[in-house]
């Protein structure tokens, strides 16, 4: 359920329609609000209150309906950049860049303002009667319009500010770039060093995993589509609820295949129907990775504008080197972190649940690999690595973490060897790479 919930939480954060319906509903609420003070006090506010409207019924109505005509005509015209804006990050940085456009606040805000004072004034404006009927004119009401209708254009203004920086790509980037740290700081809480020390948890014996192996039954996958959220807590509540070791077969970012392997149950004989669909509830699927338990999916989005801007056709190897930066920084967090054990135990120290984790080589692996491949012909964007992995290197504390260093640096190098054509850019990578290799070589305790 947990699951779900954050699931329908990040698809209405990531659309359109939620903030500007809600402001919209806001707007119809301080209509009906105000247009009942003023049934109460609209005499006393006209003569002890100068600035409210003091014009007649044709003078409100021809106001409010020259606001709300304005109003809905911005409107189409915020949508229209709008969608300007996602076209233009679609095809020069990437379509997997859409959803952070959709998620961006101040978008939808800004669509919810126009909108909001729209119906504000469309409202207002059916109470207003004429003097041939029973004469009302909602004076605070209208004043309200013209205040919200003031606001509008300031909104507006800021909006074409706004519009214009965040379409650049070096924002786009360092957006990006942002949203890798959270996810660094979400997944991996603890800090090497740092706060209680924990009792450490250590793989089962060869015996109990021989056993696992043998006796484990399979639970198959629901339906098809990229795992977005595992509920680990509703996991590890079965998990013991039932009595049985659950190993997931797959984490957050991963495609699944119906009726393919999603987890194993030991003992096997206490896998039921039921049992099975309880598991399948703890995975929420969909049509697209998400950022939420899946940091290699904004590292892929990094990485995924570095090569399109190394790509013959557009030629930018500034935005590469731009992205290279912001994927150094987070790796030089993630270098200071402690890797989450793939082994979970409960209350009792009982063994639970076994899950695939990221670890630092993926996620180094993941950051490098492509733009390694896409950048070996050009020596800016190669030197920027090597000197990414050195900084890199001052943050780390395990040995694993700096041989997956070294081993992109070599590559790195070689790659240089082989896709550069002049002797003094191959030379210069070369320097760069020894500096490198001395500062990974040395030993792990010099940097702590």
């Amino acid at each position: 359920m947990r699951a779900q919930v954050l699931k329908t939480w990040d698809r209405v954060r990531s659309s359109f329609w939620f903030l500007p319906a809600v402001m919209a509903g806001g707007a119809m609420v301080l209509a009906f609000a105000t247009i009942a003070v003023d049934g109460l006090v609209s005499d006393w506010l006209t003569l002890n209150w100068g600035w409210t409207f003091t014009g007649g019924a044709e003078g409100a109505s021809s106001l409010l309906g020259t606001i709300a005509g304005s109003m809905i005509t911005i409107a189409g015209v915020v949508f229209s950049m709008t969608l300007v804006a996602l076209s233009l990050a679609s095809s020069q940085l990437g379509p997997r860049l859409l959803r952070n456009f959709m998620r961006d606040t101040t978008t939808q805000m800004v669509l919810g303002t126009f909108v909001a004072t729209f119906l504000y004034c469309l409202l207002v404006l059916r109470t207003i009667r004429r003097p041939d009927e029973i004469a009302f004119v909602p004076q605070l009401s209208v004043t309200l319009g013209v205040l919200l209708a003031v606001a509008s254009v300031g909104v507006l203004i800021y909006f074409i500010h706004h519009m214009s920086v965040s379409i650049q790509a070096n924002e786009i980037v360092a957006q990006v770039g942002t949203e890798l740290i959270e996810g660094i700081e979400r997944l991996f809480p603890e800090k090497i060093g740092r706060g209680a020390p924990r009792i450490p948890t250590e793989p089962p014996d060869a015996g109990f995993l021989d056993t696992f192996g043998r006796e484990a039954r399979p639970v198959v996958s629901a339906k098809d589509g990229y795992l977005q959220f595992v509920d680990g807590d509703a996991l590890m509540t079965l998990a013991m609820q039932e009595n049985v070791v659950i190993r997931l077969e797959r984490r957050p970012g991963h495609y699944l295949i119906a009726a393919r392997p999603l987890a194993l149950v030991w003992p096997g004989i206490r896998v039921t129907g039921e049992l099975k669909d309880r598991i399948n509830s703890a995975f929420v699927l969909g049509n697209q990775r998400t950022t939420v338990q899946d940091i290699e999916f904004a590292v892929n989005q990094l990485v995924e504008i570095a090569i399109r801007a190394l790509s013959p056709g557009v030629n930018d190897p500034f935005t590469a080197i731009t992205c290279v930066d912001h994927l150094g920084s987070a790796l030089c967090r993630l270098a200071q972190r402690d890797m989450p054990s793939p082994y979970r135990h409960d209350s009792q120290d009982q063994l639970r649940l076994i899950t695939p984790v990221f670890t630092f080589p993926d996620v180094t692996d993941a950051a490098f690999n492509q733009i390694r491949q896409y950048g070996r012909t050009s020596t800016a964007v190669a030197i920027r690595l090597l000197e990414t992995i050195a900084e890199v290197a001052k943050s780390v504390h395990r040995t694993e973490d700096r041989a997956a260093l070294l081993r992109h640096a070599r590559m790195i190098a070689r790659g240089a060897r082989g896709g550069l054509l002049e002797d003094e850019d191959r030379q210069e990578v070369e320097e760069r790479f020894q500096s490198t290799n001395q500062l990974l070589s040395e030993s792990p305790d010099s940097n702590l």
